[in-house]
């Protein structure tokens, strides 16, 4: 297949002057088809510096930290290649990463986003948490990955090798057409930072369009490079963006049901941190639950936009959305494995 060229990589960064000092060059070396960019979210390290040193890169520079959501949609108003590549700063990529997704997305046209493997930098024969063998959602807009039921990761034994759809693409390593992300409006600034690929891949799909997962390229992901699993904005915004991203895109006529349902098991969640000994994570549930009412008229308004936008497309892609509740599978009924679902 041709190996094109009009691509664009891109690279945010926060005060992660030490993950560019130990990946960009191993980026660099294995992306020769690519033009990379590192867009500097306003760090108060020594990032700036250091990139400066180094010539085969581009740099976009933001005055202050707009978050993952304000800082990629900042630069990529900018950018003109025909297809985005947006990748963390904590990733070692391997080589041709890029091509195989790229061929994927030039010889479809309905294919509008894929991600690449990712696995564990810290060890590479696991799965990584952010979005291992591709991502999936439940009908209550839990959502979970091919290798990564909530915190159980999964050996890579090439049980997932094929090349096939999925609902969401992880941000770690997301390639998608610059002429759909700028048709979207690219990610909902509100999020700031966590689930906003998920809010921007269920756009898609509800477009018509699809995301897929493709196997053949890898990448390794150190993970929590931003925020770590127990941080407590971390926990704020996954309960807000989600609660968020569910009520704006999911079409079902029982939404309001769907909703309740949901903060009844965000409830149930907080009790959990309580008796783990995470009393500042209960606070936060609460704390994201006050910010989802204060947005409910903006998100109102954006379900029904959204909906009037698509309401000629006749196709219902629900394609890797599991009928059924994830969180009873996995901690009442114990099924630990994706497989295990189904």
């Amino acid at each position: 297949m041709t190996q094109i060229r009009n691509i664009a990589v891109v690279i945010l960064n926060y005060n992660g002057s030490h993950f560019l000092k130990k990946y960009l060059p191993n980026i660099i070396v294995n992306s020769t088809q690519a033009t990379i960019y590192v867009v500097d979210n306003g760090s108060t390290d020594d990032s700036i510096n250091y990139l400066n040193t180094i010539d085969n890169i581009k740099i976009i520079k933001i005055n202050k930290n707009l978050g993952y959501t304000g800082g990629y949609n900042f630069a990529l108003k900018q950018l003109n290649e025909t297809y985005f590549v947006l990748l963390n700063s904590d990733i070692e990529v391997t080589p041709n990463w890029l091509i195989e997704p790229i061929n994927l997305l030039n010889n479809n046209e309905e294919i509008a986003v894929c991600q690449p493997k990712l696995l564990d930098l810290n060890n590479k024969t696991k799965f990584e948490y952010a979005g291992a063998a591709g991502g999936f959602i439940d009908k209550y807009g839990y959502p979970f990955c091919k290798g990564r039921l909530f915190e159980t990761l999964e050996e890579d034994k090439e049980q997932y090798n094929n090349t096939e759809e999925i609902f969401w693409a992880s941000g770690a390593c997301l390639f998608i057409k610059s002429e759909i992300f700028k048709k979207t409006g690219g990610f909902d600034e509100k999020y700031f930072a966590h689930m906003e690929e998920i809010d921007l891949c269920w756009r898609i799909k509800n477009m018509g369009y699809k995301i897929f997962y493709e196997p053949k390229s890898i990448v390794y992901h150190l993970g929590g490079g931003t925020l770590n699993k127990a941080n407590p904005k971390k926990t704020f915004l996954n309960f807000r963006n989600n609660l968020s991203t569910v009520l704006k895109n999911h079409h079902s006529p029982f939404i309001s049901l769907i909703i309740f349902y949901r903060l009844c098991l965000d409830g149930i969640a907080a009790i959990k941190f309580l008796i783990e000994g995470y009393p500042k994570l209960v606070w936060q549930v609460l704390k994201a639950h006050f910010n989802f009412y204060i947005w409910l008229p903006v998100l109102l308004k954006q379900r029904k936009d959204l909906k009037r936008q698509t309401k000629t497309i006749n196709i219902k892609n629900t394609t890797a959305m599991y009928n059924g509740n994830v969180v009873w599978q996995y901690f009442i009924k114990k099924k630990k494995t994706f497989k295990q679902l189904f």
